[in-house]
């Protein structure tokens, strides 16, 4: 069973590499003509989610929320390599990732056009340089999505968030907007220390059950109870997601 799982995910990721190959050499060739924006940009990145989703066949069991109509940050839990896949089929965000993505062939450039700012979470001046292209992204009129968990977690709620970027909203006066993501099976969560590991077992499973929502947006002086406002939030929705429904948490 092992193999033909890790045969169906080799097959699904050999059609999704070829497949952004042609969305991006096809919006290389349309530079040639019209100039590349954010709003392009995440246009893209939609379209190829949305053939993405239905290649991983993930089926959305539960899907409630629109985005902000103002510039914000998004927060959400995080679970699996496949939570960024999901939020940006339904959020039109800069995503702060991983500085280990740059290394990767292929995605790093599809990253690069459709938004991403890099961080190395061990490194302070990164972290720093970070917050403040946060910032200026979302001054500049766009919206940022972020992890601060600043790991996956496979725990009912979610784990400890970092107070930084929240902070930093309080600061500039920016609404935080939490997202709740979750799967009904274990197999989507991401235990092994492995990426490989969990991408084959993730991506081999026939379908993938998953539930979305996104929250109201929050306003606060004060980073802190702005952070714990939005764990809150995102924690009562997990519970009220996994009842009745989730074969992890039962």
């Amino acid at each position: 069973m092992k193999i033909l799982r890790s045969g169906l995910a080799i097959i699904r990721v050999i059609i999704l590499v070829v497949l952004m190959v042609v969305f991006l050499s096809v919006y290389a060739f349309s530079l040639l003509f019209s100039k590349h924006t954010p709003q392009r940009g995440f246009r893209l990145r939609r379209n190829y989610i949305r053939a993405a989703i239905k290649i991983f066949n993930i089926q959305l069991d539960s899907l409630e929320g629109r985005m902000h109509d103002k510039p914000a940050l998004y927060v959400s839990n995080h679970r699996s390599f496949m939570d960024p896949v999901i939020a940006c089929c339904f959020v039109d965000a800069v995503v702060i990732a991983k500085a280990e993505v740059a290394s990767m062939p292929v995605l790093s450039w599809g990253a690069k056009v459709t938004g991403i700012i890099y961080v190395d979470r061990d490194n302070k001046s990164s972290r720093e340089s970070t917050r403040q292209l946060m910032i200026d992204t979302i001054k500049s009129g766009q919206n940022v999505l972020v992890y601060p968990e600043g790991t996956v977690g496979s725990e009912k709620g979610t784990i400890a968030f970092k107070p930084g970027s929240f902070l930093a909203c309080a600061k500039e006066g920016f609404p935080v907007v939490p997202l709740a993501n979750e799967y009904k099976y274990e197999y989507s969560y991401w235990k092994v220390f492995s990426l490989v590991k969990h991408f084959l077992d993730h991506a081999g499973r026939w379908q993938i059950p998953t539930k979305f929502k996104i929250g109201p947006a929050m306003t606060d002086q004060d980073g802190i109870e702005l952070k714990d406002r939005a764990q809150s939030w995102i924690d009562e929705e997990l519970a009220k997601m996994q009842e009745g429904w989730s074969e992890v948490f039962k």
